[in-house]
C-alpha cells in the first residue's frame, strides 16, 4: 500500500510539473474563489501560488482578462482568465528566460493577443497558438502597452523616455517615437472614444495629446500637444518614482491619474 500510494504522489508531482511546464494549466497555476459579498454578479478572489500580477488587462466583451507576471516562470507569464467558467490557461510557450513579459493587451475585434517584453512587442493568434508579427520597438525596456481601440495602432512607454506609437498596416517599426518626457515613462493610454492619448512618467508629469486616427488608410494618424500637467505628482524626493498609473474615463473626456504620493487626481474637459 505504502508503494502504491508513493507511486501516486510521484505520478502527481509529474503531471503537476509537466501542467507547469507547458502552461496548460487551470487549476494548480490560480484558485478561483467565489464570495457571497454581492448578490448578483461574481466576486472572485484570484490567487497565483508562487509571484504576484504585474498588470492585468480586460478583453472589450468582459468575459477575459489577462493577467502578466514577469517574475514567474516563462510559460506562466502570460495567463488568460475566463470568468463565466472560472479558468485559467497559459497559452504562451514562446516566451524565453531573461526576456520577461512587462504587459499584455487583447485586440479589441480580432482572436489577437499584443505582450510586450522589454524590448519587442509580439502578437500571437490565440485560436491558432502562433506568433503573427513581432514589433521592433528600439526601446531598452518597455513598460506598457496600449492598444488603439480600432485595433491597428499599438502605443508604447519605455523607461528609456520615450513614446512610441506604431500604425500596423505601415510595418514593424515605430511611425513615431515621441520624446517628451525627462525620466522613464510608466504609462501610456489611448481613450476608448475620443481622440486623446495620455503618458505619464517618472517627471511627475501628465500629458494629454490629441490623436486623431482616419479611416483613409492613405492619411497618417494627427498627433498634436493638448495639456501637460506639470508635477501632476511631484516625486517627494530625487529619484524616486512620479507618475504611476493613468485611466480614461470609458464614455467622458476625463483622466485619472495616480502617483506614488499617494494621491488621485481628475482632468477633465480635455477636449
Amino acid at each position: 500500500t505504502n508503494e502504491k500510494d508513493q507511486d501516486d504522489d510521484q505520478k502527481k508531482t509529474t503531471k503537476k510539473k509537466k501542467e507547469e511546464e507547458e502552461g496548460s494549466t487551470t487549476t494548480t497555476m490560480f484558485r478561483w474563489e467565489k464570495r457571497q459579498r454581492f448578490k448578483e454578479g461574481l466576486d472572485v478572489l484570484l490567487r497565483e501560488p508562487t509571484t504576484g500580477a504585474g498588470s492585468v488587462a480586460w478583453h472589450g466583451k468582459g468575459d477575459y482578462c489577462v493577467s502578466t507576471s514577469p517574475l514567474a516562470s516563462p510559460s506562466r507569464q502570460v495567463v488568460v482568465h475566463r470568468c463565466s467558467t472560472r479558468s485559467s490557461q497559459a497559452p504562451l510557450r514562446t516566451t524565453k528566460s531573461g526576456d520577461a513579459v512587462q504587459a499584455a493587451r487583447f485586440h479589441p475585434e480580432k482572436p489577437f493577443l499584443f505582450v510586450a517584453t522589454k524590448t519587442a512587442v509580439k502578437i500571437f493568434h490565440l485560436t491558432q497558438q502562433k506568433l503573427v508579427k513581432t514589433l521592433q520597438t528600439g526601446c531598452r525596456w518597455i513598460s506598457d502597452l496600449d492598444v488603439h481601440p480600432g485595433g491597428d495602432h499599438v502605443l508604447l512607454g519605455s523607461c528609456d523616455k520615450r513614446v512610441a506609437w506604431f500604425d500596423l498596416d505601415l510595418g514593424a517599426k515605430p511611425f513615431k517615437t515621441l520624446r517628451y518626457h525627462s525620466k522613464a515613462v510608466r504609462r501610456t493610454r489611448f481613450h476608448p472614444r475620443f481622440p486623446l492619448l495620455a503618458s505619464c512618467g517618472d517627471d511627475g508629469d501628465v500629458y494629454v495629446l490629441h490623436a486623431a486616427v482616419y479611416a483613409d488608410l492613405m492619411k497618417n494618424p494627427l498627433i498634436l500637444p493638448v495639456h501637460h500637467f506639470a508635477r501632476a505628482h511631484a516625486p517627494t524626493m530625487p529619484g524616486h518614482l512620479g507618475v504611476l498609473s493613468l485611466a480614461f474615463h470609458p464614455t467622458q473626456p476625463w483622466l485619472f491619474s495616480g502617483g506614488a504620493d499617494k494621491k488621485l487626481n481628475l482632468y477633465h474637459a480635455l477636449l
